[in-house]
Formats: structure tokens, sequence, C-alpha cells
């Protein structure tokens, strides 16, 4: 695919209805490796079309797969048969080289202000397409702070992840399910069901932060028992298993 424009046709497209902006940015999928994850950003940039610029810009060495709009516009940089490189370092489960087992998107969005109904609209459409060309379950759906909460807070608490799960896009804690551990054993309780639901190695506070940004956004200090219970209910259901 190429990004040059026949004279006299419209804008050239990419897979899925995007708009085609080629970024150089990208290798190819090391071993041969298959997407398996699907990894999800926030921009916090001034627009989508800085953001755009960016992640095409080889001075910057980053990219993405595709980048939605704040008014559902959907633009694809990378092939999905290559790998873009959105996600550094980090991993999720049993998977340390996201970016070869990943299709990253980027959403038009600082962080800070709600998610436009136009871009969430689109988004699940993608998904849609995403998870069922690749066969793929909606706990393969993750956020960038899943994957490096050392480093990353996208696509934070404003992000909307319980409408995804209603529409089987991601998944959603059943807080009905008890935890079957003492208070004075949290910490480990929460530490070991998030290792099983696919949370890396990090520093404890930085995961929790980042568990509470995705599933508990109005939460505050220190680590609960409602928070080892719903980590429970996640690894019991959705354990991150084996990405090959």
């Amino acid at each position: 695919m190429t990004g040059a424009r026949p004279a006299g046709e419209g804008p050239v497209r990419g897979a899925r209805g995007a708009l085609w902006q080629p970024s150089p940015n990208f290798g190819e999928r090391r071993g041969g490796a298959r997407p398996a994850l699907i990894v999800l950003h926030y921009t916090a940039m001034t627009s989508a079309e800085a953001a755009l610029a960016r992640l095409c810009d080889p001075a910057h060495q980053v990219s993405a797969h595709y980048l939605i709009g704040a008014d559902g516009t959907l633009w694809q940089m990378v092939d999905e048969s290559h790998r873009a490189w959105h996600a550094g370092s980090g991993c999720w489960g049993g998977c340390e080289d996201v970016n070869s087992r990943s299709i990253g998107i980027e959403l038009d969005n600082d962080g800070s202000a709600p998610f436009a109904e136009p871009m969430m609209a689109r988004l699940e459409a993608l998904l849609v397409d995403l998870l069922t060309a690749y066969d793929l379950p909606p706990e393969r759906v993750i956020g960038h702070s899943d994957l490096a909460p050392e480093r990353k807070t996208d696509p934070g608490r404003r992000f909307d992840w319980a409408r995804l799960a209603r529409h089987g896009l991601s998944v959603w804690p059943d807080p009905a399910e008890p935890i079957v551990a003492r208070s004075e054993h949290l910490p480990d309780t929460f530490r070991r069901a998030a290792a099983r639901f696919g949370y890396p190695p990090a520093d404890p506070a930085l995961v929790l932060a980042a568990f509470r940004d995705r599933f508990r956004p109005a939460a505050t200090g220190p680590l609960c028992a409602e928070d080892a219970a719903l980590m429970q209910a996640l690894a019991r259901r959705w354990p991150a298993g084996d990405f090959g």
C-alpha cells in the first residue's frame, strides 16, 4: 500500500475504511508474530492533525496503526501486518514484545476531557472489526497504562472502559464476587491477582493507580478490600494466559 493519490481520485483508503497516511516508523513483526492485543492510547496533543504529523515524523520514531479524531475521522499510518512503535517497554501477561503482538490505536484526547461521542462510536466499530479479524477475546483490549504502569497513564481515567465492556469490546469485573483474604493479606492478594490478570511486576502503587484509572476512576487512598476483590474477579475470569 502506498501514499500516492491517483489523479482525479479521492483520498487513498487504508484498511477498515481509514484514510491512509503512511508513517515511516514501523518494522517487521518479530518472529512472524500475529496481533494478540489491541492497545489504546490518548495523543495528549492539541489536535488530531498535530498527532498525525508527529506519528508520521521519522525524527520522533513513534507511530500507531490507527488514529481516531474527536470527530470520528479514522486514519491508518501502519499496515496491520507491520510492527508499529506505540507501546515501548512494558509487558502484559507473558507478552514482552508488545509492539510485535499488538495493534495500536491513538485517540485524539488530552486525558483531562471526556472522549467525544463520534470518536467512541468509531472506536467501537474498529474494535468489532479487529477482534473479529484476529479472533481475539475482549480481554485482549488493554490500555497503554496497563502494560507500562511505571511510565504511562493513557488512556486515563476519563476513558469509558465500562462502555466498551457493555458492548463486549473489553472487560469489567463483577463487584459481587467476594474477597477471600483477610485485610492484612490485601497487598499480596492484590499483587498475585494483578500478575495473573496481566499487569507487569511494577511498583505496586503504580499498578494500583493504573488499575483504578481503568476500573475505579473515582477511588482514592490506600489499597482497600474492594480493589483486591475486583482484581481477583478479573484474574479469575480473564487470566492473561500464554501468548505463544
